[in-house]
């Protein structure tokens, strides 16, 4: 119960990728979940909730620097700690 009131605050936009700036390794450290249109998925690299989009990688497809390539899904998006 102390827990949940040391917990920052979700960001409207978070990402996995340290190379980011929507990298916040604070919010990170908690176990997030993610729900797209009501189905919790566990596969979320990056999302944002005001423009209603996640984005997790394309089977094992990588880039040339050896990144997952990502795909956006678009749809009601929901953030909370597990």
């Amino acid at each position: 119960m102390n827990d949940a009131a040391q917990r920052p605050p979700l960001p409207d936009r978070l990402s996995v990728d340290p190379r980011s700036p929507h990298h916040v390794a604070a919010v990170l450290e908690h176990d997030i979940g993610i729900r797209l249109n009501d189905t919790e998925r566990k596969d979320v690299e990056e999302y944002c909730i005001s423009e209603g989009w996640v984005k997790v990688p394309a089977g094992k497809t990588m880039d040339r620097k050896g990144h997952p390539l990502l795909v956006k899904l678009k749809g009601k998006v929901e953030a909370f700690y597990r």
